[in-house]
């Protein structure tokens, strides 16, 4: 899914001539704390209600605060991953939407990137979660990819995060598509693979929850 086919068109743009009380009206109404500020279609940053409950002034214009987020945004056919990345390396819940142009053309916030999460394959399709550690240099998703399949299984989805106590080595997640992974991990132990931890779902919504807490945790956000 691109950041184009997720933009949420209820959140309006705020222009450097609005006051603040505006901006406060909109937030209330559509329930988030920040709004993405353009000028002449061009995204300049956002303004989040702590700015304006922290100067207390609502005749102030939004061209006299100092906007944060002024490089949080993505173009269109970006995927919404990359969504998540920019919001997590700016420390906002709100991203811009670039077209080819460099012209604004939407914004998205951090839930609704999680809800389309939420409805991907990854998560909805039931199965198992495998946590490994390994070795940066040993790292190879097709030769994970194929022991996997060699027990009649796939890896629906994969991610890749430095070990924060060990920078030689990474933790590797993988979602399979079976709840018995007790054959899968006989044989990744077998090939010198150490598992970490291993999560085999009895209901699809409690892994839903689980994935999700996994991902704002890793996020920070």
């Amino acid at each position: 899914m691109t950041a184009e086919e997720l933009i949420n068109h209820m959140i309006p743009p705020l222009k450097l001539s609005d006051d603040a009380h505006k901006a406060m009206v909109w937030m209330e109404e559509l329930r988030c704390n920040q709004l993405p500020v353009i000028s002449e279609q061009k995204f300049v940053g956002l303004l989040s209600e702590d700015m304006i409950l922290e100067d207390n002034d609502i005749e102030k214009r939004v061209s006299e605060f100092e906007l944060i987020g002024k490089n949080s945004v993505v173009r269109g056919k970006s995927h919404f991953y990359d969504v998540l990345k920019v919001a997590s390396d700016n420390h906002v819940q709100t991203v811009g939407v670039l077209d080819e142009a460099e012209l604004y053309i939407g914004a998205i916030t951090v839930q609704d990137t999680i809800t389309a999460f939420a409805q991907s394959a990854a998560v909805q399709v039931p199965g198992g979660i495998l946590v490994l550690s390994i070795d940066q240099m040993d790292y190879s998703l097709a030769q994970l990819s194929r022991l996997v399949e060699e027990n009649n299984a796939k890896v629906l989805s994969s991610s890749v995060k430095m070990d924060d106590h060990d920078t030689s080595k990474l933790k590797v997640t993988l979602k399979i598509n079976r709840l018995d992974l007790t054959h899968i991990i006989a044989t990744l132990e077998r090939f010198g693979y150490k598992l970490i931890a291993r999560f085999q779902e009895t209901n699809i919504q409690e892994e839903e929850r689980s994935r999700l807490d996994m991902l704002l945790k890793y996020l920070d956000i």
